[in-house]
Order: C-alpha cells, then structure tokens, then sequence
C-alpha cells in the first residue's frame, strides 16, 4: 500500500509575484478567481521545532477540478520556502492532503523516514512532510474540518459561476 492514502486536494507552487501568477495561471488555463492574504502571519508557525514568522503571501483558487495555491516569501527568514527556492527561484512547492489525523498522518510519514519540517495551525491542525528525497516536493498533511472544507468548497463554487473577467480576477481577505 502507498503512503499517501488520501487524495491530492491542492497543488502549490513558489512565485515570486502573486498578481503575476494569477493572471498568468488565468491565461494559460482558465484559472481563478483567487482569494489572496497579503502578508499573512499563521498562528504557531514552527519550522524544525522552532518559532518563526516568515512575511509570505499566499493566493488560492480553482483551474477546473484541481485547488492550486500560490505562495510568495518576501524575506529570507528560514521556512520551508527557503528550504527549496532562493530568492528570484520559482517552482512546485507541495501537494496537498485533506486527513482526518494528522498526528497519525506524521507518525506514518515518521516512520517511513520523512521528517515533519514545519507545522502551523491554518483552521486545523497543518504539518508539511520533507518528501523532496522521493517526489521532489513537500507534502501538506491539512486537517480535514468543516471549516476548510467550506472554503475550498466556496473558492470551487466561485470558480465555476465566475464569468472569467480579469477585472474580478483577484479578491483580498485578511
């Protein structure tokens, strides 16, 4: 049996401009619209057991069936970002993962030699697994609460009323 026993909910990429990446994502495959939080600080963000509060903005939205979210670090404080991109470097960052146990989620992922490199409270409970050694590419393990699921639901839904107009492209929360 694999590892990974839960379907892949979200793809995430490293940019270096969310505008940029939304427009072009809307471009080149219909995506949008995104929700974007500017300069967001998560609660309890802990890189490799230690506190820390990396300035990074993140963009999610819809390109068909599939959630892809966007992520810009503006500062080179230590993170998971860092981890894989340097300044100006962009790329696939993550996978994600709706689980209902996350503790046992990274017990899993433990034992079969992925380290936890961060973990954050994000409407649940987060943990990223280094997989970069097999699959090149952090894996999110998201707690799976009413909550997140209704937000994803509402960015799907969004997605699909949306009249694709660039001018509606791009909405800001918190």
């Amino acid at each position: 049996m694999s590892l990974i026993r839960h379907p892949i909910w979200q793809y995430a990429y490293f940019v270096n401009d969310i505008d940029e990446a939304c427009h072009k994502w809307h471009q080149m495959v219909g995506a949008g619209p995104f929700q974007v939080v500017r300069h967001h600080i998560a609660e309890n963000f802990r890189y490799k057991g230690e506190h820390v509060e990396a300035d990074v903005s993140y963009a999610f939205g819809q390109a068909g069936p599939a959630h892809i979210q966007f992520i810009a670090q503006h500062d080179d404080t230590p993170s998971i970002y860092r981890d894989m991109f340097a300044p100006g470097e962009t790329g696939f960052h993550h996978i994600g993962l709706l689980v209902h146990d996350v503790q046992g989620e990274i017990r899993r992922f433990n034992q079969a030699g992925f380290e936890t490199a961060c973990t954050l409270w994000g409407g649940d409970y987060v943990a990223y697994m280094d997989c970069r050694k097999d699959m090149g590419c952090y894996v999110e393990l998201h707690g799976d609460a009413p909550i997140i699921r209704s937000m994803f639901q509402g960015l799907k839904e969004r997605h699909e009323a949306w009249d694709g107009s660039v001018d509606t492209l791009i909405f800001e929360t918190g």
